[in-house]
């Protein structure tokens, strides 16, 4: 089953792939998902990778989170004869087809999953953590370039503020602000990352 959310061609991508292995086989499981994490690292576009184990018997899925910075690099991975070798060794150890849905957007922040990571945090409790993010980062670029930004008109005032802004919100204060609010955006039971 594959889902797409929000299918424009630049925007980065975040693939959840969910596979049901075959009992006794998760170790061989395993092996093949980080040479295939390994070959798709060599990708243009590639944005890293992570894999859940099944967090409880209730709940026996492997769950492999990936990112993509757009539509044409993941379509490229996708059909690359690298993935597709190693695809097919998976999904023999599986005891059904892999599921698959992709995502984009503020959700793609969140992916530190509780039971699943396909299910994002409820939508007030993304807004308040991604405040809590922008608003010292915001702060942080007026209080270091005010007064150079004052010289700058209007239009490319706001365009290199929201720039750098969203580069730091992206890779490196939502993953953080995710990890540590990880007890309160995902309160069900432990997280087996791994």
């Amino acid at each position: 089953m594959t889902t797409h959310t929000n299918q424009d061609t630049h925007t980065p991508l975040t693939v959840v792939v969910s596979r049901r292995v075959k009992i006794g086989e998760e170790s061989a499981f395993e092996q093949l998902s980080s040479q295939m994490t390994e070959r798709a690292a060599s990708f243009p576009g590639y944005l890293g990778a992570t894999m859940f184990r099944p967090s409880s018997p209730d709940d026996p899925e492997y769950r492999i989170v990936f990112k993509f910075r757009d539509r044409d690099t993941l379509t490229a991975w996708e059909d690359s004869p690298e993935r597709a070798e190693l695809l097919e060794q998976i999904e023999a150890l599986l005891a059904k087809p892999s599921e698959r849905e992709v995502t984009s957007g503020i959700v793609t922040w969140f992916t530190l999953p509780g039971q699943n990571p396909v299910k994002p945090p409820p939508k007030w409790k993304m807004t308040f953590v991604s405040w809590l993010a922008l608003y010292p980062a915001v702060t942080l670029v007026f209080l270091l370039f005010g007064d150079l930004l004052a010289q700058i008109p209007l239009l490319l005032r706001t365009m290199a503020v929201t720039i750098v802004v969203m580069l730091l919100m992206s890779y490196v204060l939502m993953p953080r602000m995710t990890r540590w609010f990880a007890f309160w955006l995902f309160p069900k039971k432990n997280h087996d990352v791994r």
